[in-house]
């Protein structure tokens, strides 16, 4: 059995922003704490925040809302476990005509999908964002 640290951190997105919660709290990593940082600096959440609690490193994400409504529409897992999606650089696409992301891990770090393009690099597609 593996534990998919990602999947559940995009899962505890996706729940607060459904329960319309203004911050939700998750579980530390240094790949979840890159995500956020650049779903931070592509304004998507607010801001993320470490903390610890209880002896363990926790991450708080300040979801963004405008009118109400989420500035994120959905958040998908792109790579799983059992089935990895790996990408060249050519081969990079823009997530809804470029108005989302792609977030890639690759051997320059977790990057986006536009910074992928201007490195011409490719990696593993992590997730998307829209």
């Amino acid at each position: 059995m593996s534990v998919d640290a990602i999947g559940d951190f995009l899962t505890i997105i996706r729940n607060g922003l459904m329960a319309s919660k203004s911050d939700i709290v998750a579980p530390y990593s240094r790949i979840t704490f890159e995500i956020a940082t650049i779903l931070k600096d592509e304004g998507f959440i607010h801001d993320c925040l470490v903390f610890e609690e209880d002896g363990w490193k926790k991450i708080k994400i300040i979801l963004k809302y405008v009118d109400g409504e989420s500035v994120i529409h959905e958040i998908a897992r792109a790579s799983k476990p059992g089935r990895r999606l790996y990408t060249g650089a050519t081969g990079v696409k823009p997530v809804i005509g470029g108005l989302g992301i792609s977030i890639l891990s690759t051997n320059r770090g977790i990057i986006t999908n536009k910074k992928a393009n201007e490195l011409n690099v490719g990696g593993e597609v992590m997730c998307t964002v829209w």
